[in-house]
């Protein structure tokens, strides 16, 4: 265990740095996955760890939670997957993404908003696989996207380019006799 804040006599005016918000993300996964928070309180605490600005902001986040001794991220943040096999699925509001979300559709259709989600991190990968099925993704409006699919007697149509000061969102994957459909949301 350390001290009771990871950042104990640091100045709280301090700019965080992507290393420091990381570092809370791992605290808040923990937290999670031993049922000290719920999904709903992880969330919050996730979102305002990626938009604090200083030390200061970070510190309260964790004040209530054992501090762990391994800055690791925990799976809870690393890895998230949704699949729709031979069923419809539609995902929006509020959940927490993984740094990694693979989405597939398998003779169904899976809609996902990101629009509200908890994006852990300023970069996330979308794997995005779709056979025989329909896979339609909404990002952030200020989201920043690129393309690294590909497909096959399938319909792709990639937008969002990079026209945003938000999160890199690298979409991969790819649609076989499918469509995958990703824009930018309002």
């Amino acid at each position: 265990m350390t001290s009771l804040t990871p950042y104990a006599g640091e100045d709280p005016s301090q700019r965080a740095s992507d290393a420091d918000r990381d570092r809370i993300a791992a605290i808040l996964g923990e937290g999670l996955a031993t049922g000290r928070l719920t999904s709903a309180e992880h969330a919050d605490r996730l979102d305002a760890a990626y938009t604090a600005v200083t030390i200061g902001d970070l510190v309260p986040l964790t004040r209530d939670l054992p501090q762990t001794t391994d800055p690791a991220p925990t799976p809870a943040t690393e890895r998230h997957r949704v699949a729709a096999v031979f069923s419809k699925i539609i995902r929006r509001g509020r959940w927490v993404a993984g740094r990694h979300t693979e989405l597939s559709s398998v003779f169904g259709a899976l809609i996902v908003d990101l629009s509200d989600a908890v994006l852990p991190g300023r970069e996330v990968t979308l794997e995005l696989n779709s056979f025989c099925g329909k896979l339609i993704v909404t990002v952030p409006h200020n989201s920043r996207v690129v393309d690294e699919g590909s497909a096959l007697f399938s319909k792709r149509s990639v937008s969002g380019g990079s026209a945003g000061d938000g999160p890199l969102i690298r979409v991969t994957g790819s649609a076989r006799f499918g469509k995958i459909v990703v824009y930018r949301g309002a």
